[in-house]
């Protein structure tokens, strides 16, 4: 798709935006240079490089899985505004 194929109106219309001529204007320009930039990277040679997610090495940084005591249901249902049978009660949201 070239730059000026950019249908910015069509655009703002998925995206449920209503936008001034103006608007449009600046956006259009925008999207075309954005455009013209990944235009610029198709142009690059990346054969032999692997596909990566991230550009340096990432590692799980969550903590692992322990077993730990919880709070006793009565301490956790203390402060509940309603309970029946050692759970919390709660309205009804789903018809």
């Amino acid at each position: 798709m070239s730059v000026r194929e950019i249908d910015v109106r069509y655009v703002a219309h998925l995206a449920r935006i209503e936008l001034s001529p103006e608007e449009e204007r600046q956006f259009g320009a925008q999207l075309g240079q954005i455009l013209g930039y990944i235009e610029k990277l198709n142009q690059l040679d990346v054969n032999g490089i692997e596909p990566t997610a991230h550009a340096v090495p990432m590692v799980n940084v969550t903590r692992p899985d322990e077993i730990k005591p919880s709070l006793p249901a009565a301490e956790a249902l203390r402060n509940a505004p309603a309970q029946a049978n050692d759970l919390f009660m709660m309205p009804k949201i789903v018809e």
